[in-house]
């Protein structure tokens, strides 16, 4: 069983999983510095050092501690923790824009070959703001429609695949609605709006079927409280999204406006 198995590992359980958290701090930090020491970059921004650690330090909650044992066996905590590790996590690790740095302290000819794996058409497919949406809101439906709810808590393995997933198709999401990063792909800002609003009421659909219709043995409190944690605390966060894609859109267009006017 997945529960007896974290349970006795107790502690050094968790720091064995703390480990690559903290490697990610630390790795972020350090290529931080490196690119700086540059004379002809300008300066790696301080507030981006903050949304990483902050977005790292979520995706370890979500995982590691009391949280995540509670997750086990509350749907509320479960619920928090797939706020805490699909969405507010993936945001700010967006935001922090972690390729742009590795781009700016990878040696010349590194950085080319990591550029065209970014232009390839893989990366094209999976960044798809259409793909995206369905490996993040899709495989929710699948992880809470099916036997897979209850499967990941029987086995660690399957209990480890639907966390990364729910972390990788989040940051895949988030990637695709709001460019941070140096994309070879890019789509409208009306296209991805579009996307977004259908995503969008995709995973309002699904926490309201979760109030309805729990999944294999979870309570009907607590599937209505995780539920409506699940609607809010997503909304809550979507709209830091929607205001950013909004944001964007809107610096997008005062180039022609300015333009406009001096005519």
């Amino acid at each position: 069983m997945h529960e007896a198995h974290a349970g006795g590992n107790g502690l050094l359980f968790d720091l064995i999983l703390s480990f690559p958290f903290l490697l990610a701090i630390g790795l972020y930090i350090g290529a931080g510095f490196v690119s700086n020491r540059s004379p002809h970059l300008q300066k790696w921004p301080t507030w981006r050092y903050v949304c990483w650690t902050i977005g790292v330090l979520c995706a370890g909650l979500a995982v590691i501690g009391p949280l995540a044992d509670q997750a086990r066996i509350d749907f509320r905590a479960h619920m928090m923790g797939h706020l805490l590790l699909g969405m507010l996590a993936p945001l700010l690790l967006v935001l922090a824009a972690p390729i742009t740095l590795v781009l700016r302290t990878l040696p010349v000819s590194a950085a080319k070959k990591l550029t065209l794996l970014l232009r390839s058409t893989y990366v094209r497919l999976i960044s798809h703001p259409v793909t995206a949406s369905i490996l993040n809101i899709g495989g929710l439906w699948v992880l809470y429609t099916t036997d897979l709810y209850h499967l990941m808590h029987q086995s660690l393995w399957i209990h480890v695949l639907v966390h990364l997933h729910v972390f990788l198709a989040g940051y895949l999401f988030t990637m695709a609605m709001i460019y941070t990063e140096p994309v070879a792909h890019r789509y409208s800002y009306l296209y991805r709006t579009l996307v977004f609003i259908i995503a969008l009421a995709g995973h309002g659909i699904l926490s309201k079927f979760l109030y309805a219709s729990p999944p294999e043995g979870v309570s009907q409190s607590q599937a209505e409280a995780g539920s409506m944690l699940m609607y809010y605390g997503g909304d809550a966060i979507d709209a830091v999204l929607i205001f950013l894609l909004c944001l964007q859109w809107y610096k997008a267009t005062q180039p022609d406006k300015k333009l406009a006017a001096s005519q």
